[in-house]
């Protein structure tokens, strides 16, 4: 809120945009924002009472939507009445004046001209809120006849889940939040006492500024990036196959195009006569998905295709359920996930027949199969003939396919989770302290979205004791406390912020001159090294 308004506003200001509040309006704006709101808002609002009565049921207030709550009040010295107003899924958030440069937010617009909603009623006030309902889906996975079934049920109970969160406008009075907090614990979702004044929270300024990417796509092209086009990292002429037989080809999206890269290798793989299989991880591939439609090609052309869809990817739950059928219609193998994990790996294996024998090829990735993040996420893949990867990969897909436990396979060169990923990176890490107190090079680097878990936060403090440097970029949660003298003075972190999200998994060991390192899909999270199916490899 605070870049915004110090920041953001006046660098926008100086372009000729402006974002302004009611009271800043002219006469003459207020009047063509009346006429908006009795032609095109005025229409579509429905006001409801937001107390129980008989034929009054309680409203349902849909997850963080913007919302206004009223007090209104009979003429003369009537009742109070409180009420409750969703703003109009169909109306803009900032409602542009006649010179195309000027906003105002939609709730100023609605809280100047709720009397007409009102007739014969005093408005006395209205502050805007919206509350977040928790989406976690309660999934009985031992006991369950069908995963897909259970799944696609809880993900339709989600938008009636339990209120976790009030936002309210900070001009909101205590009376009116007391008011709003108790309406709330009617809800049949409310558990008894699970809230409270302490799940209510103030905002300064406006609710919702993520709202404001529709002041971020105007045409505004001096103060937007520029077009970004990968570059193409295999030659078109040459087959992707062909490329990887003399040499691995590590991708960077989106400085490497991934269309030009992973979706073509499965491009390819479909059309080519010599592939006898594919089989692949799938955690989020999006709306429309290129690789999907690849692989009910090579399923029609008579390929072994194999996919492991994982139906607990958090809020992709109904997407991912329409893909799994999709595929099984094609009559390609779907597995749905292994009970109490989530399969979050990024694996692929091709099987191709040439003159030499079998062969495979792999792509380990720390992304989503997914060209639309592809082109916003920083990431890194990994595409290979490396026989050993194929060894790997061919025996993940086996377990993943045939068994309904975490792998358990000792691979020769891939580290999987929950089995034993958490236990080799604390080796690494407990490898360089050894280096740095027997006086070698010792230096540990990390590139990673999340970094909580207890016994990798240890290690890496038992690192920073004997004197190796630890340099961390974490994009998100951290709960290491880098620069504590005598714990962890060697340890530095930092967090990116640009253009791209930066989602990329890197780790690298010094290991006394002979570095390694690893690419991958894990965080250094208990979720990532205990609870999901990770795959890190080599480079």
């Amino acid at each position: 809120v605070r870049c915004f308004r110090e920041s953001c506003l006046p660098a926008l200001a100086a372009h000729g945009v402006r974002v302004l509040r009611w009271a800043e309006l002219a006469e003459p704006q207020r009047e063509v924002l009346r006429r908006y709101f009795v032609e095109q808002l005025f229409p579509i609002m429905t006001p409801q009472a937001l107390t129980r009565a008989p034929g009054h049921p309680f409203p349902l207030i849909p997850n963080l939507q913007l919302s206004l709550a009223a007090v209104v009040r009979d003429a003369g010295a009537g009742p109070i009445h409180f009420a409750y107003l969703k703003v109009p899924d169909a109306a803009p958030r900032f409602v542009a004046l006649p010179d195309g440069e000027t906003f105002v937010p939609v709730e100023d617009v609605i809280r100047a001209n709720l009397s007409l909603l009102y007739p014969g009623r005093v408005v006395e006030q209205a502050h805007g809120f919206r509350v977040t309902r928790g989406a976690d889906l309660e999934l009985d996975e031992h006991h369950a006849a069908s995963l897909l079934q259970v799944i696609e049920e809880e993900a339709r109970r989600r938008p009636y889940g339990a209120v976790v969160r009030v936002e309210v406008e900070q001009e909101m009075p205590l009376a009116v939040r007391e008011l709003l907090l108790r309406e709330l614990l009617f809800e049949d979702a409310t558990p008894v006492g699970s809230l409270g004044s302490g799940d209510l929270y103030e905002a300064v300024g406006l609710l919702g500024l993520g709202a404001l990417r529709e002041i971020a796509r105007l045409p505004k092209p001096e103060l937007d990036y520029p077009p970004w086009r990968g570059r193409v990292p295999i030659a078109p002429a040459q087959s992707v196959f062909a490329a990887l037989a003399e040499r691995d080809v590590l991708v960077h999206h989106p400085y490497d195009s991934f269309e030009a890269s992973v979706e073509r290798l499965f491009v390819e793989a479909a059309d080519d006569p010599h592939v006898v299989a594919i089989k692949l991880t799938l955690y989020r591939a999006g709306g429309h998905s290129g690789i999907v439609d690849a692989l009910l090609r090579a399923a029609a052309l008579g390929k072994e295709v194999f996919v492991f869809v994982e139906l607990k990817a958090r809020f992709d739950e109904e997407r991912n359920i329409d893909w799994a059928r999709k595929l099984e219609q094609a009559g390609i193998r779907v597995v749905y996930g292994l009970v109490e994990l989530k399969t979050h790996a990024k694996t692929a294996l091709i099987v191709r027949r040439e003159q030499g024998g079998i062969r495979r090829y792999v792509h380990i990735g720390t992304g989503n199969y997914n060209a639309v993040t592809a082109t916003l996420y920083t990431d890194l893949g990994l595409l290979s003939a490396d026989e050993a990867l194929g060894a790997d990969l061919n025996d993940l897909f086996n377990e993943l396919s045939g068994s309904s436990q975490p792998p358990r396979t000792a691979f020769r060169q891939i580290l999987v989770s929950p089995t034993y990923l958490l236990q080799r990176v604390i080796e690494l890490v407990d490898r360089e302290a050894a280096h740095a107190r027997a006086g070698g090079s010792a230096r540990i680097r990390a590139k990673l979205n999340g970094l909580a878990d207890p016994d990798v936060i240890a290690a890496l403090y038992r690192a920073s004791q004997a004197g190796v440097d630890v340099d961390l970029s974490v994009r998100g949660v951290c709960t290491l406390r880098p620069g504590v003298p005598g714990l962890s003075a060697r340890i530095r972190v930092v967090s990116i912020v640009g253009r791209f999200l930066e989602h990329a998994r890197i780790y690298h060991f010094a290991n006394g001159g002979d570095p390694e390192y690893y690419i991958g899909s894990a965080d250094w999270r208990p979720r990532n090294l205990r609870r999901r199916v990770e795959v890190v490899a080599p480079v």
